[in-house]
């Protein structure tokens, strides 16, 4: 009985001291760093290979839609902005580089670079959703929707110099930027370093929302007034073939110098839609034919395109709360040279997520 005892209280003795030797930062099922960083690595590759899985089916769907159907993407391609979609790419591969160097940092325990790289990355993030905020408004009051939703005018619309849906789709961030702003002045009044660390970064990332709003806004007013200027030279030149040729049928004898019902003819013409008119300003030739802006037909285009942008958004929102939850961890000064698997594994999807995005850019806007 008495050795017994003893031997329990050694037992626990010894797992006292085992406990003790052990790391808050290391899981108890992890016998050292390393094993505790490898596995974390192995299942993250493995996600990110289940991550490739679900994006290669989009991508064969958009190929073979796209081979069915070639000149409705040609035609459909002209209402995407190429200048929003390159400010997004270029937003999205800075954002690689400040995450691989936060990892960097979290290796070198350079606490308040990673705090401030890891800020940079999730404004980045908040600056392509906000971007892609005014892409989305903007097609929705052009009637740009996916499948049988899509209802393109069919007269040229009165631009609206801010989409109607766009105030809805900023006011949270306008919230955000508010609140987090005021949690700052909070922290620092309070002089709490800890609290200042979090709360910056926020009210950055959402200040980038805004202003990636309004950049999106302002280029999207720049190529409207390109597109009307372009417009009104089209149908200036257009009124000057019609007078001279006015004046020739004037100035003809022949009765026959006029095709019979040519005139009725050209009343019969339906009007260009607004998506015709901006494709072929875009030098579209596809878009000879009417059939193409149709709800069966160019709602295939925008239903894809909805699908894989919208998904890929929803992935930088899901990175931007991982983020944020690195930049809590980072001020509590949790990551050093041991211990850095989050930031390494969390930057490996974040890599994952801008690959994605480099293959989205030339496929839905460049390639006509």
């Amino acid at each position: 009985m008495t050795a017994t005892t003893h031997e329990s209280h050694g037992t626990g003795h010894d797992d006292h001291g085992h406990e003790h030797d052990h790391p808050a930062w290391l899981a108890h099922h992890f016998d050292d760093a390393e094993q505790q960083f490898d596995s974390g690595k192995l299942g993250m590759w493995l996600f990110l290979v289940t991550e490739v899985l679900f994006f290669s089916g989009m991508f064969c769907a958009y190929a073979l839609l796209r081979s069915l159907n070639p000149e409705v993407f040609s035609y459909c391609s002209a209402f995407l902005n190429e200048k929003l979609g390159a400010i997004n790419t270029g937003v999205l591969l800075f954002s690689s580089l400040t995450m691989a160097w936060a990892v960097r940092a979290a290796q070198l325990s350079q606490h308040r670079l990673l705090v401030a790289l890891l800020g940079a990355t999730l404004g980045c993030a908040a600056m392509f959703l906000g971007v892609k905020t005014v892409e989305y408004s903007h097609k929705w009051d052009l009637g740009l929707l996916p499948g049988m939703l899509y209802q393109a005018q069919v007269s040229h619309p009165e631009h609206h110099a801010i989409p109607t849906a766009l105030p809805y789709l900023q006011a949270p961030g306008v919230v955000l930027l508010v609140g987090f702003a005021l949690y700052w002045l909070w922290a620092l009044m309070k002089r709490n370093d800890f609290h200042l660390q979090i709360a910056g970064p926020l009210a950055v990332a959402a200040a980038c929302y805004v202003g990636g709003a309004f950049l999106g806004l302002k280029l999207e007013e720049s190529a409207e007034h390109a597109e009307t200027a372009a417009h009104a030279t089209h149908d200036h030149s257009d009124h000057a073939d019609h007078a001279s040729e006015g004046t020739a049928v004037a100035g003809a004898t022949d009765a026959t110098a006029l095709p019979v019902g040519s005139e009725r003819e050209n009343l019969l013409i339906p009007q260009q839609s607004h998506a015709d008119q901006v494709a072929v300003e875009k030098g579209i030739e596809e878009v000879e034919s009417p059939s193409v802006n149709q709800r069966g037909r160019a709602g295939v285009f925008f239903s894809i395109y909805y699908c894989m942008t919208g998904i890929h958004a929803i992935h930088i929102l899901a990175g931007m709360g991982v983020i944020a939850w690195l930049i809590v961890k980072a001020a509590r000064r949790e990551f050093h040279s041991k211990y850095f698997g989050p930031v390494d594994n969390v930057g490996l999807y974040w890599h994952l997520v801008d690959f994605i995005w480099i293959y989205l850019f030339p496929l839905l806007y460049l390639i006509k």
